[in-house]
Formats: structure tokens, C-alpha cells, sequence
């Protein structure tokens, strides 16, 4: 979809498309092409609307790029969602994407959860660095949307989940739509409907998908491809982590926090994460909740309180791309004890189970990750599973990110000029 004004990057660009603003010379565009060019997609069609007529002389029929390229051109606007009325009888699964996002992800690995859950409309969602103002989807333990936080919504604790702006559609979606195209929004008129019907899914993943909304996130996306971030973050790459233990790390340590206010940042975690955010690692929290075996926490009341976590993470621009926990406990005794939690595991520290799930799912290279903790036990676990370890007696500090950083220093990215480039369009 690459009808929309930008109207909140003007001051990039404002004589194009937003999906023609360039990265390192070349259109946003043209980089998504690639990506899906590089993944074995080789048609496209491209909705266009505002400045169109810039976007199709670039690309023509795409055969210059390798593409196949068609165009659906809107006489008037139609919104997010109205063109796909054009592609009513479509057989196949439809990948629906943004025209003004970065993005470098496993195609392969998105349309395979989508295909095993049978769903018809699949968000790719991700924490972001901005989730007070951004749509939140609230989905369960399997990924089933259950329904959405909106902007203007009042907004307790939540976790930090936000629609990237990548879509896999079944056909059957299609038959949904209007026979004569009008104005639809992708996101009310559509996926909000399907909410509830056994329909939509959210496919969670940490991979790189950046909108370029304002002139900051622009010079982000420009600094992290300069970088090879956009690329490495694709899971088909092995991927770097830093794992974090909770409590006396991230927050206040108290003997046993069964609820979510009992939850309290420590002063420099939201900034040291960050900044990892910030960079090439993916940013894990590893955590023993021995209060869940017994009886004091139920998995619900832990996910209360990872929601009180993420929500104050986020008000300062910080997020976790996931969190690991160990509910066991091996000592037996305690008055309303879960039993069958009362075993002797091999994810709960110093034993490295965690770290191996993560790396199982997130496709993780331990020997070039690190273990920040607050016990001994955290850098055994740590140790056991191959990584680098940072004791943190006093909790995170930015210190302990120098060192991780300095120990893997990227270029100094230059963000003079950028303005300039677009001209050269």
C-alpha cells in the first residue's frame, strides 16, 4: 500500500510519495522489493495514490528489478483496505504491507504460523519504543487476537504489542470486502470485524520493521541500515542476546512480588535497555518464579505483573523482546502448593534451560551473548549456557552496556545530508 500523503514527514520529503523517501540512496520501495525479491516473491502489485505517477515511472513493470509489477491507481483515496476489493477471487494468501516501513523478516517462517493456525488475517506484531501511542493488539497464549487497545483508549498495565504494518490475508477475507471498491480502513472496517470470529492472530516476532512517521524515525532507519542492523535482525541470522535477570536487576528486588504494584523499575534499567534496543542484540529477560509452585501466583497474575513491567519500560522508550520464566520449584511443603510444579527442572537457574529456549526460538548464537544478574546462580546459568557474564550486585547500569558495547563497537553514523538526498529522486 503506497497511496498515503506522509504528512507527518513532510519535512523529509515533501514532493514524493513516502514510499519513494530514500535509504542510502535508494527508495523505501525499492528496498521492500528486494527483501521479498531475496525470499523468492516476484510479483507485486502497488497501490498507488497520492504522486503515484512518480512511484510507477521508477519501477515501470518491475522487470528491471527483477519484479513483476502491477498497479492498482485510485482515482480517489480508498483508505487502507479499499483497494483490496480489486483483488476479490485471489486463490492465494495475500502478504500486505505498508509502503513506508523498513523491514527485513522470515517470510517463510511468518506465512508457515500462518498457515498452521488456519487464520485469516495475521498481524506481524513487535514491541516498539513507542507504545503509549500506538494501537496495542491483546492476543493469548496462542496468539489469538481477543481485541485491540486503541491511542485514545484508557490504558492500565499492558504488554507492549504493536501491529508493524505487515500482513498475510486469506482469500477467503476477500469475501468480506465490498464488489465495488469504497473507502475501507484496513484496521476498522476489516481486521476489527474479524476480532472474536476465530479469525485474526498475532505472530509476535523481534525482527526489523520500522515506520518512518516522523523525521526521528527516519534518521533511525537510516542509521540502522547504514549499520547492517536491518538485515541482521532478519531470524533466518544467527542473532545476539542479552539476557537479564528480573528482580534486583531490572526492578527492586523484594523477596517475592505477587502483584503488579508490588513492581518497581530500578533507575538506570528503562535507559541501559534502551540503548540495546537501540542496537544489534536482542534484549531477554530470564527469571525464576518459584512463587507460581507455590500457590502465592498464578501464570495469569505473573503475566499482570510482566504487564506492569512493560508498560513502565515503555513510558520511557524501553522495551523486552521476551520473557522467560521458570515457575518450579524442587522443595515440597508449602501450604497451597502447585504439585505438579514442585519438580526438578532444567530451566530454572543456574541450569541453562531458559537460555536454550530462547536461543531455540530466536535462532540465538550464546557464545556471542551476554548474562547480566544480581546472584551467583544467574552467572552459572549464564556460564552453563555459553554466554558472556556481567555480575549487576546493584542492579543494571548504563556501565555494563559500555562494556557490552565497547566490546562490539559499531560505526559512528553521519545523519547530515539526508534531507538533501531526496532531492537527488
Amino acid at each position: 500500500m503506497a497511496g498515503g500523503k506522509g504528512t507527518r514527514i513532510a519535512s523529509i520529503a515533501d514532493d514524493i510519495p513516502k514510499p519513494m523517501i530514500r535509504i542510502q540512496g535508494k527508495p523505501v520501495l525499492e528496498h521492500q522489493l528486494n527483501v521479498l525479491k531475496s525470499q523468492g516473491i516476484h510479483e507485486a502489485t502497488i497501490v498507488v495514490g497520492h504522486l503515484g505517477s512518480i512511484i510507477q515511472e521508477y519501477f515501470q513493470d518491475g522487470k528491471a528489478y527483477g519484479m513483476d509489477i502491477h498497479y492498482i491507481a485510485e482515482k480517489e483515496p480508498l483508505g487502507t483496505a479499499g483497494a483490496l476489493s480489486y483483488l476479490r477471487g485471489w486463490k492465494e494468501d495475500i502478504l500486505l504491507l505498508n509502503g513506508d516501513i523498513m523491514f527485513d523478516i522470515d517470510i517463510r517462517r511468518f506465512y508457515k504460523w500462518h498457515q498452521a493456525k488456519k487464520a485469516g488475517i495475521t498481524l506481524f506484531t513487535h514491541p516498539n519504543s513507542h507504545p503509549f501511542d500506538s494501537t496495542l493488539v491483546v492476543a493469548d497464549e496462542k496468539g489469538l487476537v481477543l481485541h485491540t487497545i486503541r491511542r485514545e483508549d484508557t490504558r492500565t498495565d499492558y504488554k507492549n504489542r504493536v501491529n508493524a504494518g505487515i500482513h498475510l490475508l486469506s482469500p477467503r477475507i476477500l469475501d468480506l470486502l465490498p464488489d465495488k471498491p469504497s473507502r475501507l480502513d484496513l484496521d476498522r472496517d476489516l481486521i476489527q470485524k474479524c476480532i472474536g470470529k476465530a479469525e485474526v492472530y498475532a505472530y509476535d516476532s523481534p525482527e526489523y520493521v520500522k515506520d518512518m512517521g516522523t523525521p526521528e524515525r527516519y534518521v533511525a532507519v537510516c542509521r540502522d541500515y547504514a549499520l547492517g542492523r536491518i538485515r541482521q535482525k532478519n531470524l533466518n541470522h544467527k542473532q545476539r542476546a542479552v539476557f537479564l535477570d528480573r528482580d534486583g536487576t531490572v526492578n527492586v528486588y523484594r523477596k517475592y512480588i505477587d502483584k503488579p504494584e508490588q513492581l518497581e523499575l530500578l533507575p538506570e534499567a528503562a535507559p541501559s535497555i534502551q540503548r540495546l534496543n537501540e542496537s544489534a542484540y536482542l534484549t531477554i529477560i530470564v527469571t525464576n518464579q518459584p512463587v507460581i509452585a507455590r500457590g502465592a501466583c498464578t501464570f495469569a497474575q505473573m503475566s499482570a505483573i510482566h504487564r506492569r513491567l512493560e508498560r513502565l519500560l515503555g513510558e520511557q522508550g524501553a522495551y523486552v523482546d521476551d520473557i522467560f520464566l521458570c515457575p518450579h520449584h524442587p522443595e515440597s511443603g508449602f501450604e497451597g502448593e502447585v504439585k505438579s510444579l514442585k519438580i526438578t527442572c532444567t530451566c530454572r537457574k543456574p541450569l541453562p534451560g531458559m537460555f536454550f529456549q530462547a536461543a531455540e526460538k530466536y535462532n540465538i548464537d550464546l557464545k556471542n551473548s551476554y548474562m547480566i544478574g544480581d546472584h551467583d546462580w544467574d552467572m552459572q546459568a549464564g556460564r552453563a549456557a555459553g554466554c558472556r557474564v556481567i555480575m549487576a550486585k546493584q542492579g543494571l547500569k548504563n556501565s555494563m552496556i559500555d562494556q557490552i558495547l565497547h566490546q562490539n563497537p559499531t560505526n559512528v553514523f553521519d545523519v547530515s545530508g539526508l534531507a538533501k538526498q531526496q532531492k537527488e529522486l
